[in-house]
């Protein structure tokens, strides 16, 4: 597959920006060319210089825990940025299309919607499983880009490697697989195939697993071409300095992100055995990630006597396929503890 054919033909011709960083990537003694405060700073004076654009430090501690070179990462703000970058690089505004598989993760519909792009709608079916025939039927000119996402998010299930892996065989666009939660699931991430398919992107997160929501930092695994054109639209410096440093330092601690997973997937199961004792709970479904959606009685109202209770869980009642659910993330032992009592005396 030749990715500059899927391009937006005027960013072949694009002059990106190019920064202080990028025409000076040595060490110096004194930097006089990024315009930056010379004196210091009024807080933490490490962070008064511009930060690596392409967090090359960061981005090879990525490469050994993922066992993907380098070349093949883009970093950036969370995996809406990601998202953004890559409707804006290959789809046409007013002219392509993406497909999407509702219900799924809103900001693929919101991004296309922002760029006037086109989505095409393949619904899951009532199990929530994907419909890799409707999804290739849906397949026509001026399809750019196929959005997937698993463990699906709200419905919490993962999509069959091999119905992914047909995909890739048959479509000659861009597949984006999001496995934001994927380090929650048993199944092992596509991260692997991208060395076999040159239009897989896979999305994962620094906010999930990790616990490190307020960096904002995604992770989007690809061709090492697809990367030099993000690289070539994305803004500037748009990973911080301090974000790069806290992202590093987590990234010496695999061993506490895999307990902090185990003992989340143990608050799992307790939860849903709470869960399945309040007579209004009519389904809880299957869940790969960090969270169940569960069939209640009376959803939006059961919602908001929660908010009275300052209790927070996500109401997905007027979402397709997910009438008369709440999204409900695993929290620690006390906070399941106080949800469950809660929902209790709501549903007495």
């Amino acid at each position: 597959m030749e990715i500059s054919k899927l391009l937006r033909p005027h960013l072949a011709y694009l002059t990106p920006y190019s920064s202080a960083r990028d025409e000076f990537k040595g060490q110096a003694d004194v930097y006089l060319d990024a315009n930056e405060n010379a004196i210091g700073s009024t807080s933490v004076d490490k962070y008064r210089r511009y930060p690596d654009p392409y967090q090359t430090a960061l981005k090879e501690k990525i490469s050994q825990i993922k066992g993907l070179k380098s070349d093949h990462i883009f970093l950036g703000n969370g995996s809406d940025e990601p998202i953004d970058l890559l409707i804006r690089a290959f789809c046409n505004p007013g002219k392509d299309k993406v497909i999407i598989t509702p219900p799924t993760y809103g900001m693929y519909e919101v991004s296309a919607n922002i760029n006037d792009v086109g989505i095409v709608k393949v619904p899951l079916k009532t199990d929530f499983k994907l419909d890799v025939s409707g999804v290739l039927d849906a397949i026509e000119p001026g399809i750019k880009i196929i959005f997937l996402c698993s463990p699906n998010n709200p419905t919490g299930n993962s999509i069959e490697r091999s119905e992914i892996l047909e995909i890739l065989h048959k479509f000659q666009g861009l597949v984006v697989l999001d496995e934001a939660y994927i380090d929650f699931s048993t199944n092992s991430s596509l991260v692997g195939e991208i060395v076999n398919f040159p239009n897989l992107i896979v999305l994962q997160t620094f906010s999930k697993a990790w616990g490190l929501a307020a960096l904002r930092l995604g992770m989007t695994f690809m061709d090492p071409e697809i990367v030099e054109i993000l690289n070539m639209i994305k803004p500037p410096y748009n990973i911080s300095g301090a974000t790069q440093e806290l992202a590093s330092k987590a990234l010496s601690h695999l061993d506490k992100m895999k307990r902090m997973v185990k003992e989340i997937q143990k608050q799992k199961k307790q939860l849903k055995t709470m869960l399945s004792e309040i007579s209004a709970v009519k389904e809880i479904y299957p869940s790969d990630a960090n969270f169940y959606l569960v069939k209640i009685e009376d959803a939006h109202e059961i919602y908001l006597k929660l908010i009275e209770q300052k209790v927070i869980v996500r109401d997905r009642s007027r979402v397709e396929l997910c009438e008369d659910c709440l999204r409900i993330t695993v929290g620690t032992e006390k906070e399941n503890k106080i949800l469950t009592e809660q929902l209790k005396k709501i549903c007495s």
